[in-house]
Formats: structure tokens, sequence, C-alpha cells
């Protein structure tokens, strides 16, 4: 099973920064698309951002212009750098990976979750 482990969360003042890190391992044949999802005390989990194997982005509306995603490709990891925290932002915050993978039957889709990193902006 591909599995996904989530680091670099934390406690961080409003207006600071942090870089969030998913690695993905397991048998792993091609990753079509990595992402970012968070869910906030009491509420949903929400798409934070997005990014396909061809490149394409995909942000919400409340942190376009302060968060980008990125990938390490030969490392199978995704970054997700966060400047200019708010408050609003605490969440625990989700990785998601979807592609395919290899199996004793051949290859099959996969969509694994990371375990949640906690983020907290406060003064």
């Amino acid at each position: 099973q591909v599995q996904l482990v989530e680091s670099g969360g934390g406690l961080v003042q409003p207006g600071g920064s942090l870089r969030l890190s998913c690695a993905a391992s397991g048998p792993i044949f091609s990753i079509n698309a990595m992402g970012w999802y968070r869910q906030p005390p009491g509420k949903q989990r929400e798409l934070v951002a997005a990014l396909t194997s061809a490149g394409s982005t995909n942000y919400a509306d409340s942190v376009k212009g302060r968060f980008a995603i990125s990938r390490d490709s030969a490392k199978n990891t995704v970054y997700l750098l966060m400047n200019s925290l708010k408050p609003e932002d605490t969440a625990v915050y989700y990785c998601n990976t979807e592609g395919k993978q290899m199996t004793s039957y051949g290859l099959g889709p996969f969509r694994s979750w990371g375990q949640g990193t906690q983020v907290t902006v406060s003064s």
C-alpha cells in the first residue's frame, strides 16, 4: 500500500512561515496528483492546494498569493510553503496523493491520505 508521511507542522506567530512536507512510499508506479487539504476545528476538510503531474496548480482563494505547492518527483515528495500565516490558517493539514500502484494483478489506482499534521497560528 502507498503510505504518506507528513512533517513540518507546529506553532507559528501570525505573519510567520512554515513548510510542510509529505513523502510517499510503497509500490508506486506513477503519481497523477498530489495535494494538501486542511480541517479547521469544528469545520469540514477543504482543499488548500493541488499539483498535477503536468504541473498545473490549484489553490483555495483564501491562500492564493501566500501558499505555494511544489514537488520533488524523484523523491515522491510534495511540499507546501506557507507564508504570511493567519490565525484562520490554524487546522490539521493532510496530504493526499493519487495515481497508479503495482499490485500482484498488475497496475491499479490508489488514493492515499497522510496522518495529518497540526498547524497553529497564534501569538
